[in-house]
């Protein structure tokens, strides 16, 4: 009951933030900025919640269960405290930009959901979305179980791993804000994005377990992998909806949808295998490497899904999507 109510307070949350930025320019290269701006803050999030468990771990001792169940309540009541603030902050704190461009009326109108559903390049846009997220959500739902049970690596690295590939793609995603942006640009950075995340899960499909430290070198990869597809991916939809910004809503809140229910179905099927998989044995005899769940999760599926989306964006047809290519040169912002 808890984990729906979440899902139904997030989903709003995601849905109405990522239409704002749509709302705030109609500018290419300032939606894509924003949206690097928004990427790197959700990096910065998770950095800051492996700084909050830090801090409660070092508080609070771990002698038995009830301690360390104490230890998760308090990083979970410190992380909702810290978000509420945000929260207030932002919306009694921040005043929202108007544009100073006067759109047609027709843009400000509400659009009919079947318009969408007329257009090519919605399906193309929504396919690589769906891809990206995927490739994203299910390399994190599997990394930590495929660097302690399969490569065996120390307790650290649970954390560790994870917090380099934040940074990067914070440090990447900062950088992205610098590029002047158009249609040609976002398939070629989704593409190498791509292209990366292939090399990083056959990287992990062939890792053996005693050469385990190399796994620190490939998350620097799938860092600037993950911020290269995902800024990329939500721009497109910046590039769909254009100046029609009375559908963006609709855009944004069908693509999330698709994503966490494709996400919900990619794992429900690697999981329904997971009994089925060979068990790693610690002992001399057992292979240093083998496919099991957990590396087909981490490596296979994310390889396949970008496969995928750097195909798809190779037809698709950005400046056809009504947004503007060539930068404004009045502002739009008051």
């Amino acid at each position: 009951m808890f984990a729906a109510i979440f899902n139904i307070g997030w989903a709003a949350t995601q849905v109405s933030h990522m239409a704002m930025v749509n709302c705030i320019s109609l500018n290419s290269t300032s939606r894509v900025a924003l949206t690097s701006c928004r990427n790197a803050f959700t990096m910065v999030a998770n950095l800051g919640l492996y700084a909050i468990a830090l801090v409660v771990f070092g508080v609070i001792k771990a002698g038995s269960k009830e301690d360390t169940e104490t230890q998760y309540r308090w990083i979970a009541y410190s992380s909702i405290t810290i978000g509420c603030c945000f929260v207030i902050i932002f919306l009694m704190g921040t005043k929202e930009p108007r544009l100073r461009l006067d759109l047609r009326e027709t843009s400000r109108a509400r659009i009919p959901w079947v318009y969408w559903f007329r257009k090519l390049l919605y399906y193309q846009v929504a396919m690589v979305y769906l891809l990206t997220r995927l490739v994203l959500n299910v390399s994190q739902a599997y990394l930590a179980f495929f660097v302690i049970d399969d490569l065996q690596m120390d307790q650290s690295a649970k954390a560790l791993v994870p917090a380099i590939i934040y940074i990067c793609s914070f440090v990447v995603s900062v950088l992205l804000q610098e590029i002047p942006w158009n249609g040609r640009r976002l398939k070629a950075y989704y593409t190498a994005g791509g292209i990366i995340w292939i090399f990083c899960g056959a990287a992990i499909l062939l890792l053996p377990r005693n050469i385990s430290s190399f796994m620190y070198a490939i998350s620097v990869f799938i860092g600037i992998a993950n911020a290269l597809m995902m800024v990329t991916a939500i721009s497109m939809q910046s590039v769909l909806v254009g100046a029609e910004v009375g559908g963006c809503a609709f855009v944004c809140g069908s693509l999330s949808f698709l994503d966490k229910m494709s996400c919900g179905l990619a794992l429900y099927v690697l999981q329904s295998h997971q009994s089925t998989s060979p068990r790693t044995q610690l002992n001399n005899n057992q292979p240093s490497a083998y496919l099991s769940v957990t590396r087909y999760g981490l490596g296979l599926v994310p390889a396949l899904c970008s496969f995928v989306g750097v195909a798809v964006t190779f037809f698709m047809e950005l400046e056809a999507g009504g947004s503007l290519s060539k930068p404004l040169r009045e502002p739009l912002l008051e």
